[in-house]
């Protein structure tokens, strides 16, 4: 009789136990489960580092900015530049090159590096305007409506090829309208929080420059 009193009460123990301890787990604000749980392989650290792409390719070579690890880091490549087309401004077919290159989907080395691309596809260069700036590149889409990974990319990969940019400094852009072209500098900040790219760039005029008056025409003196 005794042991069956310690058998009921180490049965209302457990079942006291179980119920206070569903209690704990509920007011944690935690479910409960009976089954275990794959929580994947731990984050690993990407390298952002692959060998520069060897020769083979025909084009010219360029800095292609990619985003690894939440930042811009460049890329060194051989970029084509496609055949048969009429012939243009050299920085006009630098330029489309450069976006078909942050078109692509990254090589398997590259993804493995952890680099990626936001450039989205179909984004080319477009016809320029009379009286753009020298240097200026319109782009098939407004550059504002790119996102803004995107726009840091295109930007600092234009602006830092020599064919496309006149030298260090901003890269002049626009869009398909008739809106003037803007002004986007490649900094340390957007390469760091390419995401934090400015909405917009600094309007950029036509430079106006007003021809030398002329000079008069010397009277000659008479002599006697």
């Amino acid at each position: 009789m005794a042991r069956t009193t310690r058998r009921g009460g180490a049965a209302a123990a457990a079942v006291v136990w179980a119920a206070a301890l569903a209690s704990l787990t509920a007011g944690c604000g935690i479910r409960a489960t009976t089954v275990p749980v794959d929580v994947g392989a731990a984050p690993s650290r990407v390298s952002c580092d692959i060998p520069a792409q060897q020769g083979g390719t025909q084009g010219f070579r360029a800095t292609v900015e990619l985003v690894c690890g939440s930042q811009l880091v460049g890329v060194e490549r051989v970029v084509p530049i496609a055949e048969k087309k009429p012939a243009r401004d050299p920085a006009v077919l630098a330029a489309e090159a450069l976006l078909e290159a942050l078109e692509r989907e990254p090589s398997p080395e590259e993804r493995d590096a952890g680099f990626t691309s936001a450039v989205p596809a179909g984004l080319t260069v477009a016809a320029g305007r009379t009286g753009d700036p020298t240097g200026t590149v319109r782009l098939s889409r407004k550059p504002e409506d790119l996102p803004p990974v995107a726009l840091s990319q295109v930007v600092c990969t234009l602006a830092g090829s020599e064919t496309v940019s006149a030298g260090p400094g901003p890269v002049v852009l626009g869009g398909p309208d008739a809106d003037p072209p803007r002004a986007w500098e490649c900094t340390e900040a957007v390469r760091r929080r390419p995401e934090s790219v400015p909405t917009l760039g600094e309007l950029v005029r036509p430079s106006t420059t007003t021809p030398p008056s002329a000079s008069p025409t010397p009277t000659p003196t008479p002599t006697r």
